[in-house]
């Protein structure tokens, strides 16, 4: 397996008639997945999403993919292919559109639906380019095959891209759920019949690789679902992803076997089933939803409530409810079914929201207890399957961290794929096809853009840092007034502190401290306001860890006297 070496430098120029591959985002991480594909001169963009942010980047909405390598190639850029409709796949799509508005953006029926909903927002009206399974399209150099898969959310893709470099095939994010649904397999005939062909680059969704097996079926959640709404005693509250139509379909079809009315909570929930159902996609049998004003006349054993939340987001229906701050208490004997996955690392959030409903008397069905939930990513199983029959002559996992693209390497190796050609990257770094070969050849910018509030990179690795100090360890302002002519204080400093443990004589032992350090400037003749500024601060941090073990951020303002 070729490994990412740190001391990679920028790569050389495409070889001629050579295929160039890099993710500018999904490698090392789950999320804002995007891959440029160069040729000839041109580049064709996979994906463009959005990575959520963790609890050490506070204040972050969401991170963009890192657009600096291809900010002067915009007019190359022939398309924007979108896999699916899922956020980390086209949530960036508005942030690459301000930069240049008329770049065709190509995907399924519910993909650009769900796409043109977010980009309105934005103000955009995208050059929209509508494709199925079984298409094929040309894109500048790039002859591009479009293949089903089956996904937590319908329409989803696989694309094969034919260039003169040879045949890459991307899965984008799929399992093979025999029994989906709706009945729209992921097409292992086109598989089989592009790897007769040739496929001389493989991209494979590695979120799963670890996980032994073959991931359940859909269908299999059905008993589960069927269960809460036949024995829950009065409401049951559901939540879900806001795009995951066929579980909702499920819990639709068991709330209407029951007699229970449903209706949506939530501005991303109401939009989305409002288009899936527009659409076709959810097929909603007639009277079963309502609003929730009519909620309100019926009785509780009679309601079913469809939500978003089920990670944990702050804002999100269930955690308000959690901590009563929505129109809809949870009270004793209500249900709420979590139908969903816990992402890697927000585990902590969804259990305190489940204290929380348990707390008001709730009863919680969560994948920890019952079979409410499968993944919508292949298990290693499905991954092997698919490099038997594609049989490709080189490998390129995506969509994981690295434990999970390590994962998947292994396995297209145990199946017969030659070690060498197996390449494992990160973000920004770049792959070359060339001759049949995919190799590392360099690296390109690939850092974190922070979108925070209406601010798009605004926000910097160091302002964040800052603001994690102001949360551990609060911030002092020193206000000194010194006296123009000697250097020296003209009188005792104020000290403002927030967040910061203190009393009225926290920091009476720091003012020699300061009177030394303004003595020692004069001295060398140092008389410039800012220096002045930072060996205050300086000197006050040094003290402020030397007595407090604390790191407040130190705010130095100076004042002639």
């Amino acid at each position: 397996m070729s490994h990412p070496h740190p001391e990679l430098k920028a790569a050389p120029p495409l070889p001629e008639g050579g295929l160039r591959v890099i993710a500018l985002g999904g490698l090392g991480e789950i999320g804002r997945n995007m891959t440029v594909f160069e040729h000839a001169g041109k580049l064709l963009i996979v994906d463009c999403g959005v990575l959520f942010p963790e609890e050490t980047q506070p204040g972050v909405d969401v991170i963009l993919p890192d657009f600096t390598s291809i900010r002067d190639r915009l007019d190359d850029i022939v398309a924007v292919v979108l896999t699916h409709g899922h956020e980390d796949h086209i949530g960036g799509v508005p942030y690459l559109l301000r930069e240049r508005r008329d770049i065709p953006v190509v995907g399924s029926k519910l993909t650009l639906a769900f796409l043109e909903a977010k980009l309105k927002e934005h103000g955009i009206r995208p050059r929209s380019v509508r494709v199925r399974e079984g298409d094929r399209r040309d894109f500048g150099p790039f002859d591009c095959e479009f293949v089903a898969v089956n996904h937590s959310i319908p329409d989803s893709l696989a694309v094969a891209i034919r260039t003169g470099a040879g045949m890459v095939l991307h899965t984008g994010d799929f399992k093979m759920d025999q029994f989906p649904l709706d009945d729209r397999i992921t097409d292992l005939r086109a598989f089989a019949r592009l790897g007769e062909e040739g496929v001389d680059l493989f991209l494979t969704d590695s979120t799963n690789a670890e996980v032994p097996g073959f991931t359940t079926s859909e269908r299999e959640l059905n008993p589960a679902i069927e269960q809460v709404m036949r024995t829950a005693p009065r409401r049951v509250i559901v939540s879900s992803f806001a795009s995951h139509v066929h579980r909702i379909q499920q819990v639709l079809d068991a709330a209407h076997q029951h007699g229970r009315k449903v209706a949506f909570v939530g501005r991303s929930m109401v939009r989305n089933m409002g288009i899936a159902r527009d659409l076709g996609y959810l097929k909603v049998p007639s009277g079963l939803v309502v609003s929730t004003k009519e909620l309100e006349k019926l009785p509780d054993h009679k309601i079913a409530l469809v939500c978003t939340g089920s990670q944990g987001e702050p804002m999100a229906a269930l955690s308000r409810m959690a901590n009563r701050d929505h129109m809809i208490r949870i009270g004793k004997g209500d249900t709420v079914l979590l139908a969903s996955s816990l992402i890697p690392g927000n585990e902590n959030a969804i259990y305190r929201v489940i204290n929380g409903l348990t707390r008001w008397g709730a009863h919680v069905v969560h994948k920890g207890n019952a079979k409410v939930h499968v993944s919508g990513h292949a298990s290693a199983g499905e991954l092997v399957y698919c490099y038997n029959i594609v049989k490709p002559r080189n490998v390129m996992p995506v969509h994981g961290e690295w434990r999970h693209l390590r994962a998947n390497g292994d396995l297209a190796i145990r199946t017969g794929v030659d070690p060498d050609r197996v390449v494992i990257a990160e973000d920004g770094v770049v792959v070359d096809l060339v001759d049949g070969r995919a190799s590392i050849t360099g690296k390109v910018p690939a850092g974190n853009v922070y979108v925070d509030g209406m601010e798009v990179g605004g926000a910097t690795e160091a302002s964040l840092k800052d603001r994690l100090t102001l949360a551990e360890e609060g911030v002092v302002t020193v206000v000194a007034i010194v006296d123009a002519d000697t250097g020296a204080l003209a009188e005792a400093p104020d000290f403002l502190a927030r967040g910061f443990v203190h009393d009225d004589s926290t920091f009476e032992p720091v003012i020699p401290v300061i009177e030394k350090t303004l003595a020692t400037a004069a001295e060398e003749g140092v008389g410039d306001a800012r220096q002045l500024e930072q060996l205050i601060a300086r000197a006050v941090a040094n003290w402020a860890f030397r007595t407090h073990r604390r790191k407040p951020l130190i705010i130095p303002v100076i004042i002639d006297a």
